[in-house]
């Protein structure tokens, strides 16, 4: 969906033209893998974050038209909700300081960026959840002006044809009725890139579900909607439930969502593939004139719009990405679970475990997904969701025991493996990997620091909810502008 989309209305005859197109980009698809034509030698990483404006009172700021007007940087690009943009970092190798070079990239390209945007009165903050959102700001009328929000918007509830229903039971309950898919806007993630062979993809796709949970309980930063507590990673079930195109009835007969964890291992990245088009119906069904099999006949490599532009309309947490770059065609995991913030070195921190933890999982000799259920990994990433780094997970040969245990005694050392292997210094990683055996530890993530500093000022001052909410953010951007890792923030008064 990063791309733009002209056509506002479809046909029946638009429906069936992109079904037959679809399949035959799967096709081709499918020889392109036969055939090996995938360019994997030199394996890149690659980093997405989105980030929310806010006004000098903490509260959203409307204004992400005018902040890119004033960036003027090609890396920033427009997302949903006018409150939001995300920032393209080009994609690096991790050895030889690809980690310390993407932190300080991405520090450089924010902190020019937040100089420029202060013009229009815009801040930037990166958190999973802006926590002073409230409910006249997720309405329809603040979508991004971006005619692919407004397709998309019209799109989904189409198919659902009915208004979102949003029910989430935390710590607090919120429940709310939305006309349009504009609370999506309210999650904002990082995305984590890597670029494998096609032989090498299965077992790097499940080795990433498999540590999803872990990912979110150690990375947890959305603690709060619409000013209520709900769950550590709240993102996790907004995004599901903002972007949910069935009505109950398909939801009783088992349709998929198109927000997914997804059911299985896989044997090949065309499995995630072919469940996309076998399982989804399209949303955007819109055509280019590309005949990708006379493409490859040709020996060029096909661009296969259809199948992206199909595949970008489906939201796994860990999706499979095929892309093109200078004629040679390559496939990433796109790993989708974990919020943004709370600063950058905390984001890299986050990387560095991922990356760490899915190259020493995909080589071991004997799998982890070859132990372990597929509904396990899934029941960790709810739970993790849930209750962050308070949750209990199961992990074979240890059983149900608590996360920052499991990471602590286990999954720290396999990452430390896995970042040898990508040729990462001995610097880099201990003190990457080290935010998060401090969080362990301390029991302090971005989520729980909010939480803290929230009940500090709301519970023991007269401040109301929503000051407080407020109050809390002031003193979450200057730490966020610090860069010191979140672990180390005092909270206010402790």
């Amino acid at each position: 969906m990063g791309e733009d989309v002209a056509k506002h209305e479809f046909t029946r005859e638009d429906r069936t033209r992109y079904r037959t197109k679809v399949r035959r980009c799967l096709d081709v698809f499918a020889r392109m893998l036969r055939e090996s034509r995938f360019d994997f030698e030199r394996p890149m990483t690659g980093l997405e974050i989105e980030i929310n404006l806010i006004d000098e009172q903490g509260d959203p700021a409307m204004k992400n038209h005018e902040a890119l007007e004033v960036i003027d940087d090609p890396d920033f690009v427009t997302e949903l909700g006018q409150w939001n943009i995300e920032i393209n970092v080009a994609p690096r190798r991790l050895a030889g300081g690809g980690i310390t070079s993407f932190e300080e990239t991405v520090r450089r390209s924010l902190n020019s960026a937040e100089e420029k945007a202060r013009e229009v009165g815009a801040h930037m903050v990166i958190n999973g959840i802006l926590p002073t959102l409230r409910t006249k700001h997720v309405q329809p009328d603040q979508l991004s002006s971006n005619p692919r929000y407004a397709l998309l918007n019209e799109q989904v509830l189409a198919a659902r044809g009915e208004d979102l229903q949003i029910s989430i039971d935390g710590v607090e309950r919120l429940h709310l009725t939305a006309s349009s898919i504009v609370p999506e806007a309210a999650c904002t993630s990082t995305q984590l890139h890597l670029q494998v062979s096609p032989e090498q993809f299965p077992a790097y796709w499940n080795a990433a579900q498999a540590i999803a949970g872990v990912q979110v309980a150690v990375g947890a930063n959305s603690p709060f909607f619409l000013g209520k507590e709900l769950w550590r990673e709240t993102r996790i079930a907004l995004f599901q439930q903002a972007t949910d195109t069935r009505g109950d009835e398909l939801k009783a007969q088992g349709v998929r969502p198109r927000v997914w964890f997804g059911e299985r291992w896989i044997n090949s990245i065309f499995d995630l593939f072919e469940e996309n088009v076998r399982y989804f119906p399209a949303l955007l069904p819109i055509c280019d004139d590309e005949d990708p099999l006379a493409v490859l006949d040709h020996g060029d490599t096909p661009a296969l719009s259809e199948l992206k532009l199909h595949n970008g309309t489906i939201y796994r947490w860990n999706r499979p990405v095929y892309d093109v770059v200078r004629d040679r065609p390559h496939l990433r995991v796109e790993n989708r679970v974990l919020p943004a913030g709370p600063t950058i070195v905390d984001t890299l921190a986050n990387g560095a475990l991922y990356f760490g933890l899915v190259r020493a999982l995909a080589e071991d000799e004997r799998p982890l997904w070859s132990q372990m259920s597929f509904q396990a990994a899934e029941e960790n990433f709810n739970a993790a969701s849930r209750n962050g780094l308070d949750a209990q997970m199961y992990w074979p040969g240890v059983g149900t025991v608590p996360v920052v245990e499991l990471v602590l005694r286990r999954l720290l050392p396999l990452a430390h493996e896995g970042l040898i292997r990508w040729g990462v210094d001995s610097a880099e990683r201990d003190r990457l990997l080290g935010v998060i055996e401090q969080r362990c530890l301390t029991g302090v993530n971005g989520a729980t620091w909010q939480a803290r500093e929230f009940h500090r000022h709301y519970d023991h001052t007269h401040l109301d909810r929503a000051d407080a909410l407020r109050t809390m953010l002031k003193s979450y951007v200057e730490l966020m502008h610090a860069n010191e890792p979140v672990h180390t923030w005092p909270v206010t008064g402790a």
